[in-house]
C-alpha cells in the first residue's frame, strides 16, 4: 500500500460501504469474533496486510487450557494466571476466561487444527510460570496452524467479508456511541465504513520499541484510535518483554519459544554459566517478568550485549520434531540448536493493558467492543501468563457476538455519509521514518525493562514535544501510511510513559529502581483522553460501566468524525 495522495481525501458523495459489524484486525480474536457474528448479519474484517499478516500467526508456544483433569484443574490454572499477574487481575474474569479453555480447544478441534499429539492424548508442554504441563501446540507454528484453522472457517461463510490491505485510520463517533470508522483502502482512498456494531481486534503496540517480538504493523493503532475517540485505557505501563529472542545485531527480532525452556534448555552467562536460580527459585521456568528483568540486569551489570540460551543436553530428534521451524531458522543464522548455545536478548512482546472491557467486550464507548492483545480483560494483571493470549483472544472474541445475539435489538447503523474529517498537516516519510527509529530508541532505553523516574520524565517531555506538533495531534486524520503509524506508536508510548510515571512501585512487568517494592492495595490506572492523570481505581472497577464512562471528557463526544 503506498502513500494515499491529496486527491483521494474524502468526500461527501463517496460510496459509504455499511455492515452490521465491522472488525479491524484479522487475527485470532477478530477472525474468532466473525464467525461468531455471521449467523446475525454482514460482516467485514479489515486487516492491514494479508489476512494471514497478524501477531497471532507469529504465536509459536501454544494455548494455554486444562485438559488432563487428572494432573490439573481449572483452579490450578486461575492460580498461576493470579501468581504470574503481581496482584492485579481480576479474580472472577480470570476464573471465567480460564474455565471457558476447555470448550475453546474442543472447537478448534473440531475445525481441524492439528494439536500434537502422543500416546493418543494431547502433547502438552510447561512454560514459565505454569504449574504443570498444560500448553496445547502444534510443534511450534500454533498460532499460524489456529488462524488458518479459523480462516478456513471464515472463507466458508458468505456472510463474511474480508478487506486486505485496508487500514482503520480512526473511528466515527457522534454525542452517544460509535459509528464505524474511517478506512484507507487498498486502491488508496479514504472511506466511511460504517456498522451497527464496531470490533477493535487490531492487536497490540510492541512496535513502539527498538527491540520486539511483533510483527511490522504491531503500531497500537486500535489503542490510539481507542483513545482518540473517548474510549478508556488501563495500565499500558505493563509491557511484557519476552526473555529470549535471538541476538542478531542488524536483523528483526526472532522469538524462541518459551516451551524451549519448558523443554529443558537453560539460560547461561557468555561464560557457560546458569544465574537464574539467584533470582527466582523456578529459575527457567519463573514467570517472563522475572526472567527478562534478572536478564537485563545482568547484561547490565557485566555490560554485556547478549545471553545464551542451551538446549543441547535434550533429545536432539525431539528438539527438531517439537521446534522444527525455530530449529530451521537458527540454521539459517549459522547456529545448530543441538549443539550451540544460542545468543539471545529480552524484547518487547505482549501489551498487558489495553481498551477497558466489561464481561462481555463493551468499552465505555457505546457500539465499540474490544477483543484479544488490544482489550484490557483483566486477565493479565501486571504480567501475562505464558500461552494464556491465544485463549484470551478466542473466549472475549466469542463473548462479544454472544452479547450482540442476545440483544433484543441491534443499534441501526449510520444512514448518511458522516462529516468530513479533518485532514492533519502532512508529516513527510522521511521524516516520520526518522522520528519512528528515534522513538523506538527512546523507549527502549528509558522506559523499557528497568526504569526509573528521572528517564521516564525525561521521555515525557520529548513524546510530549512531539505531540505539540500541528501534523501529531489528537484530532484530524492522517492519510499517509508512515505518519499514520507514527502518529498511533507516539501517543500509545506517551499513554505507556504516563502510566509509568503515575505508578511508584515495582509489579509485574514495571519495574522502578526508585520504588522497587510493589504499594498495597494494587490499583488499576485508568487513562482517558483530556484527563490530567491516571485515574486510580481498585482491582474490579475498571469494568466497562456508567462509572467509568463518566470520566469521558465531553471533547470526546462532541461532533461525528
Amino acid at each position: 500500500m503506498r502513500n494515499t495522495p491529496s486527491r483521494n481525501r474524502p468526500t461527501a458523495k463517496e460510496a459509504m460501504p455499511s455492515f452490521d459489524f465491522l472488525i479491524i484486525g484479522a487475527g485470532a480474536a477478530g477472525l474468532r469474533a466473525a464467525l461468531g457474528l455471521a449467523p446475525l448479519g454482514r460482516v467485514a474484517v479489515l486487516s492491514k496486510g494479508e489476512a494471514t499478516d497478524s501477531a497471532s500467526d507469529w504465536a509459536q508456544g501454544g494455548i494455554a487450557a486444562v485438559t488432563d483433569f487428572v494432573r490439573d484443574s481449572i483452579a490450578a490454572h486461575v492460580a498461576d494466571t493470579l501468581a504470574a499477574g503481581g496482584g492485579l487481575c481480576h479474580p472472577e474474569r480470570v476464573e471465567a476466561i480460564v474455565a471457558a479453555g476447555p470448550a475453546v480447544i474442543e472447537e478448534l478441534a473440531g475445525w481441524g487444527v492439528p494439536f500434537d499429539r502422543e500416546h493418543g492424548s494431547w502433547q502438552l508442554t510447561r512454560e514459565g510460570g505454569h504449574g504443570t504441563r498444560r500448553v496445547l501446540h502444534v510443534a511450534d507454528h500454533t498460532g499460524a496452524a489456529i488462524t488458518r484453522t479459523l480462516l478456513a472457517q471464515v472463507y466458508r461463510e458468505n456472510q463474511i467479508r474480508i478487506f486486505p490491505h485496508t487500514m482503520a485510520l480512526d473511528l466515527i463517533r457522534d454525542d452517544e456511541r460509535c459509528l464505524g470508522a474511517w478506512v484507507l483502502d487498498a486502491q488508496g482512498r479514504i472511506k466511511a465504513f460504517t456498522a451497527r456494531a464496531v470490533v477493535l481486534a487490531s492487536g497490540g503496540a510492541g512496535q513502539v520499541y527498538q527491540h520486539s517480538s511483533s510483527p511490522r504493523g504491531a503500531n497500537g493503532d486500535g489503542l490510539a484510535m481507542a483513545w482518540r475517540a473517548g474510549a478508556a485505557l488501563a495500565n499500558l505501563e505493563f509491557i511484557q518483554f519476552h526473555p529470549t529472542t535471538l541476538y542478531d545485531p542488524g536483523q528483526p527480532a526472532f522469538l524462541l519459544s518459551e516451551a524451549l525452556r519448558g523443554e529443558g534448555a537453560r539460560l547461561r552467562l557468555p561464560g557457560g554459566e546458569a544465574f537464574l536460580e539467584k533470582y527466582d527459585e523456578r529459575a527457567e521456568l519463573a514467570p517472563r517478568d522475572v526472567v527478562a528483568r534478572a536478564m537485563a540486569m545482568e547484561m547490565r551489570q557485566r555490560g554485556i550485549q547478549h545471553l545464551c540460551l542451551d538446549i543441547h543436553e535434550q533429545d536432539c530428534e525431539r528438539i527438531r520434531r517439537h521446534f522444527p521451524g525455530i530449529y530451521a531458522h537458527c540454521q539459517k543464522r549459522g547456529y545448530d540448536l543441538c549443539r550451540d548455545a544460542v545468543p539471545v536478548v529480552p524484547a518487547a512482546h505482549y501489551t498487558c493493558g489495553g481498551i477497558v472491557t466489561d464481561p462481555s467486550g463493551q468499552t465505555t464507548l457505546p457500539g465499540l467492543y474490544a477483543a484479544g492483545e488490544a482489550a484490557w480483560t483483566g486477565l493479565h494483571g501486571a504480567n501475562r501468563l505464558a500461552s494464556n493470549s491465544l485463549l484470551e483472544c478466542l473466549v472475549t472474541a466469542r463473548a462479544i457476538a454472544t452479547h450482540l445475539a442476545g440483544l433484543a435489538t441491534l443499534p441501526a447503523a449510520a444512514s448518511v455519509v458522516p462529516a468530513k474529517p479533518d485532514i492533519l498537516p502532512a508529516l513527510p516519510a522521511d521524516v516520520a521514518h526518522e522520528r519512528g527509529r528515534a522513538l523506538q530508541h527512546l523507549m527502549w532505553t528509558q522506559v523499557g525493562i528497568l526504569r526509573r523516574q528521572a528517564e521516564l520524565q525525561r521521555a515525557m517531555e520529548q513524546l510530549t514535544q512531539w505531540l505539540e506538533e500541528d501534523a501529531l495531534a489528537a484530532t484530524g486524520i492522517a492519510v499517509e501510511i508512515t505518519h499514520n503509524a507514527f502518529r498511533n506508536r507516539l501517543q500509545c508510548a506517551w499513554l505507556m510513559t504516563r502510566g509509568a510515571l503515575a505508578r511508584h512501585e515495582s509489579r509485574g512487568c514495571h519495574y522502578d529502581a526508585d520504588h522497587p517494592n510493589p504499594h498495597q492495595p494494587p490499583e488499576d490506572l485508568i487513562q482517558c483522553l483530556g484527563s490530567a492523570q491516571p485515574e486510580r481505581r481498585p482491582i474490579g472497577a475498571a469494568d466497562a460501566d456508567a462509572s467509568v464512562a463518566r470520566t469521558l471528557p465531553s471533547a470526546a463526544s462532541g461532533t461525528t468524525r
